[in-house]
């Protein structure tokens, strides 16, 4: 036993040749090891990186009080609770350009969305319950101290902690760190992740099959995953089943990326072969997983690197990807956010078959029935090796480890594809 066994060994419910998916997830994230080396981009460039450093306000946002609606700035103490007041009109005031002076009693001034508050003033009257007679205005009773008034430092205030270290920039954060005045900003580096098939039977997109091969397809399902978490890629083909090849391989992935991918080579048969290389080169945690598709798959560490053996069926390497591979990614990048996929429960149409001791990940479509409710029905063929059904599918229809059949009109788990497939 290695020494990422004897420490899997000791967490309940460890079983290398058959770990329940949750507990497989639980194994994974134990030994893993984010990134920590930081560079400064520019803020464009940040869209998608995770930040290196906690993001502090150096000024308020918005700098100054202002109108949160185009209205009438008015002193709340010379408003009438129970009939209207009129008040005199002193001037107007917009974005950017503000009313100069102060407000004296009985006065108000025309305020523009965006406009700095005038002196005196502390609340606007929306122009849509106000009425203009002449050089005055006429306000009616009902108003709320302070409404439609956005305070000074109300989005971010000075000295506050506004980001944290770990988050992912999205199009919000990217808002944030302009308008805090930022031009560059601390984020993680990328992760650098090293992929590759393995078998002699795979043949390159572009090529004629020869009798028995297949093109290689799950190198082409790898990128586009490994391209949208934003990793930095090393594609290193197609290795054939030869023991020198394989092993020169894994060595020159992991000494150059932080996580290694490969597809392929670990299914009964295979596992042996690969099992041998890998107690040369690193170590591996488990080879199963109670689940379907995707029951063989190994993770370990070769040298500094995490290590994910995928299976070699297209479907079963994309149901593993994103049950496994792309929250440890995301973890190993730095992200600290919670990066469990999005789930929820809708009735099943059909009946569905399934065996208790495992999880299965069943393709299906979720779509609203006729009453507008949602409802999942199967894509068809289920067969690890039917990309088609992962194409033709919006969603995973996830049965639990223990549930048994389910019956036309039960609550089932989904997983919708949406950003992710």
């Amino acid at each position: 036993m290695n020494a990422l066994e004897r420490i899997a060994s000791c967490m309940d419910g460890y079983d290398p040749n058959a770990l329940p998916v949750e507990r497989a997830r639980g194994v994974i994230r134990s030994f893993l090891a984010p990134v920590t080396a930081n560079e400064r981009v520019a803020v464009r460039d940040a869209l998608g990186r995770v930040l290196g450093e906690d993001v502090v306000s150096t000024v308020n946002v918005p700098a100054h009080d202002n109108s949160a609606m185009d209205g009438w700035a008015v002193r709340f103490a010379d408003l009438d609770p129970r009939g209207t007041t009129r008040l005199a009109i002193a001037g107007s005031a917009f974005a950017g350009r503000g009313f100069t002076g102060a407000l004296g009693p009985g006065q108000c001034v025309r305020v523009m969305t965006g406009a700095v508050m005038p002196e005196g003033a502390d609340t606007v009257v929306i122009q849509e319950d106000a009425r203009v007679e002449g050089d005055a205005v006429l306000v009616p009773p009902g108003q709320k101290q302070g409404q439609n008034r956005r305070l000074a430092g109300e989005d971010l205030a000075l000295g506050r902690v506004v980001l944290r270290a770990g988050q992912p920039v999205r199009p919000a954060e990217l808002g944030l760190l302009a308008s805090l005045g930022l031009g560059e900003v601390s984020v993680r580096r990328r992760l650098r992740v090293a992929f590759f098939s393995t078998g002699d039977e795979l043949a390159s997109v572009g090529q004629p099959l020869a009798p028995g091969e297949v093109y290689d397809s799950n190198r082409y399902t790898l990128h586009g995953m490994l391209a949208r978490l934003g990793a930095e890629l090393l594609d290193m083909g197609v290795v054939r089943d030869e023991p020198g090849a394989l092993e020169a391989a894994l060595a020159t992935a992991a000494a150059n990326a932080d996580a290694v991918i490969t597809s392929g080579g670990v299914s009964v048969g295979e596992a042996d072969f690969t099992r041998e290389i890998l107690a040369r080169l690193g170590e591996v945690v488990f080879w199963k997983i109670a689940m379907r598709p995707g029951r063989p798959m190994a993770f370990g560490r070769i040298g500094n690197a995490t290590f994910f053996g995928l299976p070699g069926n297209p479907v079963a390497v994309m149901v593993t990807f994103y049950g496994f591979v792309r929250e440890a990614l995301l973890a190993l990048s730095g992200r600290t956010d919670d990066l469990a996929l999005p789930a929820f429960r809708v009735p099943c149409e059909a009946p569905l078959r399934k065996r208790p001791g495992r999880t299965e990940f069943q393709r299906g479509v979720l779509a609203r029935d006729a009453s507008g409710a949602w409802r999942v029905r199967l894509t068809g063929n289920q067969g690890s090796g039917v990309l088609r059904s992962m194409s033709e599918a919006n969603c995973f229809i996830v049965l639990e480890h223990e549930r048994g059949d389910v019956a036309a009109g039960e609550l089932v788990t989904v997983q919708p594809f949406e950003g992710l497939v």
